[in-house]
């Protein structure tokens, strides 16, 4: 396997464990959170398919998000399964630019984002992507526990 593939066996996997995590939170727990300051269960899966998209934005202009505006912006919160398929539109095209790269890329390509301090390899860049997925999966865990709901088995 080379560097690329790689990189997209990891965002499957996370993407399978976080789909059989939250397929198995019952609906009526959907708007559950632990305290109001928090996110509800359906806006932090929310927020992390709306988080790719703004990952993939970033990469595409290299740091430079300009005026982007969420294609969530105005969309209600409903349920997972009209979350993922809002979503597998843009993950596709995520995938897609990654299938494009060459392994030479993930070393040469620059993400800045001057409004953080940041400035990171493509490679690198990509790899905090699907951490953030990874601990938002760990955070719903905790979710769960607080709740008192059961816990679906990922670590297949």
């Amino acid at each position: 396997m080379n560097s690329i593939e790689i990189i997209l066996l990891n965002f499957s996997e996370i993407r399978r464990r976080s789909i059989k995590l939250w397929t198995g939170i019952p609906d009526e727990y959907l708007h559950w959170k632990p305290d109001e300051g928090a996110f509800s269960i359906i806006e932090m899966i929310r927020h992390v398919l709306e988080g790719e998209h703004l990952f993939h934005r970033i990469i595409m202009n290299r740091g430079n998000l300009g005026d982007y505006r969420s294609p969530w912006h105005e969309m209600s919160y409903s349920d997972l399964k009209n979350e993922l398929e809002f979503a597998e539109k843009h993950r596709a095209e995520f995938i897609n630019m990654i299938l494009e790269l060459r392994e030479a890329d993930l070393e040469n390509i620059r993400i800045e984002r001057k409004e953080v301090g940041q400035c990171k390899k493509l490679g690198d860049y990509l790899n905090r992507i699907a951490y953030h997925e990874s601990v938002h999966t760990g955070q719903m865990l905790d979710y769960l526990r607080t709740a008192g709901i059961e816990r679906p088995m990922i670590w297949d």
